[in-house]
């Protein structure tokens, strides 16, 4: 069967799919399956890109995947940090019913508790593949994880604080560890972004006949500030700099010539995988997703003002307003998603694992939170929609945040002091006038819907509440 006739099957079956709910997928071994590739930068801002407006660098491949496909300008993370981001990414679950809700000694337990998108996509006939920074555990010694959570097979980081080293004395290979003796942490001989786009690309070629999921999650632009020479020197003398004594971070003399470098780099990467999809004919036949875990931090000597990282929009990592957690999301997939196209369809990484579901062909658990986006990718008007999304944060007093249509409510200091801000989205995107003292009616909606997304967690209070809802 040609590849026109197959995918043609595929967009009708795909279609009606959309049209009877998930529920009602065929089985991935009834029709062809595309390769899912979900690549997950770490602390990239909104306006990082050249093509969502950064003019101090330029990010010549991910500019062409977005004008290859589609740009998502209404995307969220999971969360405002690491790790429960991509635990929502990972179980298809917002901050207020996953497991992992924060950065900590935290991680997927073991199933049939936390199941994951990999272990779904593995049972219906895929290779699964993490290559990069694990997004099952934070600070974990446990190499093995991500193999027991359903990825066939794992290079990487699964202690997220190993993580903020480029030079890593030792990674994790399906619970095996690799040791890099010329690596000190900070400095050394073997880069990892350059091992993990080494592995990525073997990986592609080993399996590029299989239906795969490769989840590639690097570690640019997060700090330590850290990049190969010759990509550094591209930019040194382009900006005025104020040095970086280091600390827990590395130090460096150039943290915005580096951090310019860092992007660059992780452009160079992304672009280097969908050149050996095209090389490897299967471009057609694969999904591309890229996005950020979170907003652009300020830290290791980089603040996130130097090149306006997040873009129109307030704040950045640590905050629940829309520069901590909206994110730049691209997708491509040619000859099945418009390219050059644009959507303004709420979304959020809970919804990755019901989309990957529907794409597979295989039955999307009852208990996510997550609504697949395919209608939304394949230009389908009849896209299902939220009624809110919903964020909760730990650190600096306990956060919420909700998003209801154009309405978003902020509420800070969540277990001493509750103050809630209310924003017209539409009217003001960058969260500057808040008007909960003119919309009481849209606030207390609002509160009743935070107070029915957030279910108490067991291993951490959020709330005055939580203690006694416990007991």
């Amino acid at each position: 069967m040609s590849w026109g006739v197959r995918w043609a099957l595929q967009l009708s079956v795909i279609a009606a799919a959309s049209v009877f709910g998930w529920q009602n997928c065929l089985h991935a071994k009834d029709r062809a399956q595309p390769n899912i590739i979900l690549i997950v930068a770490d602390d990239l801002g909104y306006g990082d890109l050249s093509c969502l407006g950064q003019k101090n660098f330029e990010t010549p491949n991910l500019d062409r995947m977005a004008s290859d496909g589609m740009l998502l300008t209404s995307h969220y993370a999971g969360c405002t940090v690491c790790a429960p981001s991509r635990a929502c990414l990972m179980a298809g679950r917002h901050t207020g019913h996953v497991y992992q809700r924060i950065n900590g000694e935290l991680q997927f337990r073991e199933d049939p508790h936390d199941i994951t998108v990999a272990s779904l996509l593995a049972k219906g006939g895929y290779h699964t593949a993490m290559i990069g920074k694990s997004g099952l555990s934070c600070n974990s010694d446990d190499g093995g994880l991500p193999n027991r959570k359903g990825f066939e097979y794992f290079f990487g980081f699964v202690s997220h604080t190993h993580a903020h080293r480029y030079y890593p004395p030792f990674l994790w290979r399906n619970g095996e560890r690799i040791e890099y003796p010329q690596n000190s942490g900070k400095e050394g001989t073997r880069y990892s972004g350059e091992l993990f786009l080494e592995k990525s690309l073997e990986y592609l070629e080993i399996h590029a006949d299989d239906p795969f999921f490769l989840h590639l999650s690097l570690q640019q632009p997060h700090a330590d500030l850290n990049v190969p020479e010759e990509w550094k020197q591209k930019f040194i003398g382009e900006f005025e700099e104020q040095p970086y004594d280091g600390g827990h971070y590395r130090g460096e003399s150039h943290p915005k010539a580096t951090y310019a470098a860092m992007v660059t780099y992780l452009d160079h990467s992304v672009g280097q995988v969908l050149a050996k999809l095209e090389e490897l004919n299967i471009s057609e036949n694969t999904l591309v997703i890229f996005c950020s875990d979170n907003g652009p931090m300020s830290e290791g000597g980089w603040s996130r003002d130097n090149f306006n990282s997040g873009g129109p929009y307030r704040g950045g990592k640590r905050d629940l307003y829309e520069g901590g957690i909206r994110v730049p999301t691209i997708v491509r997939w040619p000859g099945t998603i418009a390219p050059d196209s644009t959507s303004d369809h709420v979304s959020a990484f809970w919804d990755f694992l019901p989309t990957a579901c529907e794409l597979a062909g295989v039955t999307c658990p009852p208990e996510v939170d997550g609504i697949s986006y395919v209608p939304t990718l394949l230009g389908n008007r009849d896209q299902e929609r939220h009624d809110y999304l919903y964020w909760e944060f730990y650190e600096q007093g306990g956060k919420q945040a909700i998003r209801k249509g154009n309405w978003k409510g902020v509420r800070l200091d969540v277990n001493s002091d509750p103050q809630f801000e209310l924003y017209d989205l539409e009217s003001d995107p960058g969260e500057q006038h808040n008007v909960a003292a003119q919309h009481p009616q849209i606030v207390t909606e609002l509160l009743q819907d935070i107070q029915s997304a957030h279910v108490p967690s067991d291993m951490i209070r959020l709330t005055k509440q939580d203690e006694s809802s416990r007991q």
